[in-house]
């Protein structure tokens, strides 16, 4: 299991997320990280998942 972080900010840098979570694997932690920003309505806004690993396996603009 690994440690994720997932991130969502305003247009002007302002951070409205940024947290941890575990997955098995980078296809869960899509899955994961797509979920967290459903469950918070952040899935519109600029955001960004990343792996231990910094492999960047969500990203929007």
């Amino acid at each position: 299991m690994g440690i994720y972080k997932i991130t969502a900010f305003e247009p002007s840098g302002e951070k409205l997320l940024d947290e941890s979570f575990e997955a098995m694997d980078d296809s869960e932690a899509k899955e994961k990280g797509t979920a967290i920003l459903t469950d918070k309505g952040l899935l519109n806004r600029t955001h960004r998942c990343s792996s231990p690993a910094g492999k960047l396996l969500l990203f929007h603009r």
